[in-house]
């Protein structure tokens, strides 16, 4: 079976793929999961973490194992999966994005959230920017509705009481990938219709710029390793069982 690599976003870390981690082993699939620098457990000043120093360690991650990954990027876990696999190609053996953002060439994930189709996103909303280096916080009131809406109520105050003030520089800084890198790379993505973090409209037309081999959608909030915790283990499998290398 596959090898799976997953990647998370902003405000969380490698806890919040848990019960998915479960799901996925149960199908015989090799799973991991990172902590960004400066969030879950890893407490990397925020001074030093940026978009490149969060591709690097994704491409820390992917060289400790011989075989290709399936990597799994979930929202702005999207923006460090592109531009880490740009530079790591040959240790990517496809890319998924889930309620991510999937960017081109130049694009930073304020830019994408700044597209027509964005309007109406509650983390931009609702986060507030503080500190120097700055950090974007998440209210914990505004949490529940942006991120975690379909999840039950347990398990979103879990998820929220783990939540980490997010370093601002992978917001911002544009992704970089140089000629052919990707190309024939395939992607996967899937499509969170209930989504108030990166709005449906938005994930549709990333997927219309950059095409995926296969689309999957789920009736779920932003967070579906939570919330349709087995509906996206079923859909990650379908990908690897598809996917030239999985």
């Amino acid at each position: 079976m596959a090898r799976f690599v997953l990647v998370h976003g902003a405000f969380c870390g490698a806890w919040i793929w848990k019960p998915l981690i479960e799901r996925l082993k149960a199908k015989g699939h090799s799973v991991e999961a990172l902590d960004l620098p400066g969030l879950g457990e890893d407490h990397t000043p925020v001074s030093e973490i940026s978009l490149d120093a969060c591709a690097a360690r994704l491409c820390e991650v992917l060289a400790s194992h011989p075989d290709p990954a399936m990597v799994v990027g979930h929202s702005m876990g999207g923006i460090i999966a592109t531009h880490g696999a740009a530079r790591c190609r040959e240790r990517v053996a496809a890319l998924v994005y889930v309620a991510a953002f999937l960017p081109k060439d130049g694009q930073s994930l304020l830019d994408l959230t700044n597209l027509p189709e964005g309007a109406g996103d509650q983390v931009q909303a609702n986060i507030v920017i503080e500190g120097e280096p700055p950090v974007a916080v998440m209210p914990v009131a505004a949490s529940r509705q942006a991120l975690y809406d379909c999840c039950a109520e347990n398990v979103d105050a879990w998820a929220i009481e783990q939540q980490r003030p997010q370093p601002v520089g992978p917001f911002v800084t544009p992704v970089s990938i140089p000629a052919g890198a990707l190309e024939d790379v395939n992607r996967y993505y899937v499509v969170c219709t209930q989504d108030r973090a990166i709005m449906p409209a938005l994930q549709r037309r990333m997927i219309a710029e950059n095409p995926c081999a296969e689309v999957a959608e789920l009736n779920t909030d932003h967070t579906p390793q939570l919330s349709m915790t087995g509906e996206l283990a079923e859909a990650l499998h379908r990908f690897a069982v598809r996917s030239p290398f999985g």
